[in-house]
């Protein structure tokens, strides 16, 4: 039994966030997710496309890259997420664009860049299970802070900037 009342941590900080900054963030956030399709597309193409012209000049061994290259292309987005949310901006170039910042739960700072990579890596997990997929964003439908499973697994929050 305690002796007296028990007190929280003077860094104990509850996960609120002012409902101002994360009105409008699922609509916008599906906006920025189109545009960093294209992106990563773009850039996957990018690196394809040099290799396979530098496949004569190289004796085909940048096609072999290729073939490496291939599943090594499906984590592009896991290491995009992980770099650009880790870093300074604090959002993908979809999310600068559309006008959102992530910012860790509990500091409001800047997120671990794993805990950018295991977001996205939820997501893809989640993404080709329909049920698993519904669920992740019916949680952030019903929120009054508009997060979504992974983001309350992860400890991020999705802000307008």
């Amino acid at each position: 039994m305690a002796n007296g009342p028990i007190v929280p941590s003077m860094n104990y900080r509850p996960e609120t966030i002012d409902w101002r900054l994360t009105r409008g963030v699922i609509s916008r956030r599906f906006w920025a997710y189109m545009i960093d399709l294209v992106v990563v597309a773009l850039w996957v193409f990018f690196v394809f496309f040099a290799l396979a012209v530098l496949g004569p000049f190289t004796l085909g061994l940048t096609w072999l890259l290729m073939l490496i290259g291939l599943p090594v292309a499906a984590f592009t987005f896991v290491i995009y997420n992980a770099v650009t949310i880790g870093g300074r901006s604090q959002a993908t170039v979809g999310m600068r664009m559309t006008g959102l910042r992530v910012v860790d739960s509990v500091t409001r700072g800047r997120p671990s860049v794993l805990a950018a990579a295991v977001h996205a890596l939820l997501f893809y997990v989640a993404a080709p299970t329909f049920v698993l997929w519904a669920g992740d964003i019916l949680v952030g439908l019903v929120r009054d802070d508009r997060r979504f499973a992974r983001d309350l697994l992860t400890g991020l929050t999705f802000i307008r900037a």
